[in-house]
């Protein structure tokens, strides 16, 4: 059946060999070639359909009694997401890289392919779990992680950290757990956005153990298997929620009534893994950010070439040119920086609390590009449905869905505020903007012009932020990030296409620091001939 490539023009292509951006900026920063094709033929075909399809569909839906009147609380998913899901766990090994001699680099990579935010959330969470447990985890849990990255029989996990009534602030968190029997249990019904609820095997739970403190520092972290050892529900699924986008990943309500779990770590250190997990989610997010707007560049960039109006086609249009520049250069810029953090992390990742320098630097990048990525991706996606003009408005085609998509990305792993809050925390406390500036020092050393501007910008920023008053510096601090994110996209822009000989990067990266940071009206940053290069 050749039905899908009526609906999208970008149906069918590789999209790791159509997506130059991703091959060229993941490549500078692993040092060597890396291979994605076989995943971006997946990706352009059977990927690329399936999440149409569940999206418009085949949405999951919660089964709560079984034939035989038992509860079984479990969520239905179609063949094709079963299928799809099993293919990019086992079959392409996403979740096993950073655990079997790979990088983040090439997990991250991946998740940018799949780009379809519900799928990857499902593989985000699942890896979170994983995450802990080969870090943290002891012998009592360790027999789960091999299921959890692919291998042996595949189990899926959740991360339910978050509280109705607290929402990001974690501090107000009620559900309680206490030791009975020399075994740990939970209570509580407040874990209202619970990811993967009713697909979950096994979920990460914050609870504040029974004595603790109040507060964020009083929350320890479990594990919580969807059965008990005999069986039986050690939790129960209220309901799955209806949402906007990302319907792949089931969301639902969880209530915990004497549910079996298993301390992760120190009781008394709870908040600082559920910090770290967060930090591989939110690079993600981050990730599925630009992987949205790459599928809308590209679907933008074909429909184009073949759509014709005035007497010529859309591609020989200067204003249609103009948008497309727009998109790659904010696109890039957003890539350039999120791979920076990934690969900081790759750094740092074995780090332990308290930490060291390399994980709060870490950290820190990971707040601004959590919040770069975020706000531009609903820009751009809303720029290709107007460019697709009435038919990016209507449901059949997948562009007005990226848009959708796009629009949680702002929200999920922390909205800007908390994002800025954090970014000043880990200032103040930490010195992680110490380490960025001496980073970035040797970075654009010999370096002139434009990018040693940029990296006084940067200066600037962080002064700033230290000369002004608690109230002041909080409302500074939300365009600290996006300004932070501006000129610290351009320098590695910059600095990339130096190094690597690739002079188009060279170009945007001076594009950048004069539209967004100098304030230059954009025709004035535009370039002719490099936007051809784009387009090509």
């Amino acid at each position: 059946m050749d039905y899908y490539k009526y609906i999208s023009n970008i149906y069918g292509l590789n999209h790791f060999e159509a997506d130059k951006a991703i091959r060229d900026i993941v490549k500078y920063y692993l040092g060597r070639d890396f291979d994605l094709n076989e995943l971006g033929e997946y990706a352009g075909t059977v990927l690329y359909e399936a999440a149409d399809y569940i999206d418009k569909i085949a949405r999951p839906h919660l089964l709560t009694w079984g034939i035989n009147g038992d509860r079984v609380d479990r969520v239905w998913l179609s063949p094709i997401e079963r299928m799809v899901l099993r293919d990019l766990i086992k079959r392409f090994g996403i979740l096993k890289y950073a655990y079997r001699g790979g990088s983040w680099l090439e997990h991250y990579a991946s998740i940018y392919l799949v780009s379809d935010p519900g799928i990857a959330c499902i593989l985000t969470v699942t890896n979170q779990t994983a995450y802990a447990i080969y870090k943290y985890g002891g012998e009592d849990v360790s027999k789960f992680f091999e299921g959890l990255i692919g291998e042996g029989d595949l189990l899926f996990g959740a991360t339910w950290f978050t509280e109705i009534q607290g929402g990001s602030d974690l501090g107000a968190n009620e559900t309680r757990a206490w030791m009975e029997g020399g075994k740990w249990y939970l209570e509580g019904d407040k874990k209202y956005f619970a990811s993967n609820a009713g697909l979950a095997d096994l979920a990460l739970v914050s609870a504040r153990p029974e004595g603790a403190r109040l507060g964020a520092k009083g929350l320890a972290l479990y594990l919580v298997p969807r059965l008990r050892d005999d069986g039986e529900l050690n939790y129960f699924v209220r309901r799955i929620k209806w949402k906007s986008a990302t319907v792949s990943v089931p969301t639902g309500e969880v209530e915990f009534n004497h549910s079996l779990a298993y301390l992760i770590g120190d009781v008394d250190k709870g908040i600082y893994y559920i910090m770290e997990n967060l930090m591989l989610a939110r690079l993600a997010n981050a990730v599925g950010a630009i992987g949205i707007t790459g599928k809308s560049i590209l679907e933008s960039k074909e429909y184009i070439k073949k759509r014709s109006a005035f007497g010529k086609r859309l591609i020989d249009h200067p204003l249609i040119q103009r948008d497309i520049y727009l998109m790659d250069l904010l696109h890039r810029a957003g890539m350039i920086i999120t791979f920076k953090a990934i690969k900081q992390f790759d750094i740092a990742w074995s780090s332990r609390p308290p930490y060291n320098a390399d994980y709060h630097y870490a950290r820190l990048l990971t707040h601004i590009v959590k919040n770069y990525t975020a706000e531009y991706a609903s820009d751009i996606t809303k720029m290709a449905m107007e460019i697709h003009g009435g038919i990016g408005f209507l449901s059949e085609f997948p562009i007005e869905r990226w848009h959708r998509e796009a629009l949680i990305t702002p929200i999920w792993e922390g909205t800007s505020n908390i994002h800025a809050l954090d970014l000043l925390e880990v200032m103040y406390k930490k010195n992680a903007h110490k380490t960025l500036l001496e980073d970035f020092d040797g970075i654009i050393r010999g370096e002139a012009g434009y990018i040693r501007d940029a990296y006084r910008h940067m200066i600037e920023l962080f002064s700033k932020a230290e000369r002004l008053d608690e109230y002041s510096v909080q409302i500074y601090a939300k365009d600290m990030l996006m300004e932070l994110g501006d000129s610290i996209s351009s320098i590695l822009l910059s600095v990339m296409g130096g190094e690597t000989g690739l002079e188009e990067y060279i170009e945007l990266g001076e594009s950048l620091y004069k539209y967004r940071i100098v304030k230059h009206p954009f025709y004035s940053v535009f370039s002719r001939r490099l936007v051809k290069r784009i387009l090509e």
